[in-house]
């Protein structure tokens, strides 16, 4: 079985623990060597969203790793909601960086009720749930992700779960059910808005409907909204934004 972690890791662009890069650039690497570059854009998210546009993860976010840095996230949003701050997209001068949620917090890995390797598969699904918003991973878009898929050195467990999930039909009961706690609906809706900005009617309005349907209300998802803006930043573009 796969890590589930890693995985998460992996999509979020997150360094890897025992090196000096990241999933990005090893994968970059891999595809160099193979006179191509179809991972250059970004991780496994770009694969994917099928694009090297938009904005990517940064900063500490990156650095600690994609369970914590959801977590985070999505608990430092409900503490400016909960405070009743103004969304502000912008970090403040002097802001302290982003830090794991607190260990006696719901948002906590530990504190999953199902454990912290289902939650994570959770999260893991939401994200390519999010990816397939627009409607462009068809059949010939999934056949171009599994060949670069190969490329990134994740695994063929890893790769096998991933195209699974790429083929699946949109489950949004499932995936809502699998959030079992608020604070996990609203690390969903996190990781969900973490993967793709939403540029286009489609992807807003999945965005939309998944917030309603995890029951968030609208000035919470606000802060969301502004949480992960201020926590990406414009990624290198592409002079083929789709491959």
């Amino acid at each position: 079985m796969f890590d589930p972690k890693k995985l998460l890791d992996d999509l979020l662009g997150s360094q890897i623990p025992g090196t000096s890069g990241t999933v990005r650039d090893k994968a970059g690497q891999a595809v160099q060597m193979a006179k191509d570059n179809p991972l250059a854009a970004g991780a496994l998210a770009a694969v994917l969203l099928g694009t090297g546009a938009g904005r990517q993860v940064t900063g500490t976010a990156v650095k600690l790793g994609g369970l914590a840095a959801i977590g985070g996230l999505a608990y430092k949003a409900y503490q400016n909601y909960k405070a009743g701050n103004a969304p502000a997209q912008t970090p403040a001068a002097g802001e302290p960086e982003l830090l794991p949620p607190p260990a006696d917090t719901a948002f906590h890995p530990s504190q999953a009720p199902q454990g912290e390797d289902e939650f994570t598969l959770t999260l893991v699904r939401a994200m390519i749930s999010a990816a397939k918003a627009d409607g462009h991973v068809d059949d010939e878009e999934r056949q171009k992700i599994a060949g670069k898929l190969s490329l990134a050195g994740i695994g063929t467990e890893a790769e096998q779960f991933l195209m699974a999930e790429l083929e699946s039909p949109l489950d949004l009961d499932t995936l809502v059910a699998g959030a079992k706690t608020d604070a996990q609906k609203l690390e969903l809706y996190t990781a969900s808005r973490l993967t793709i900005d939403p540029d286009t009617r489609a992807e807003r309005g999945y965005l939309d409907l998944l917030a309603g349907r995890l029951g968030l209300p609208d000035a919470l998802v606000d802060h969301v909204e502004a949480t992960v803006s201020a926590a990406k930043v414009p990624a290198g573009t592409s002079p083929n934004p789709r491959w």
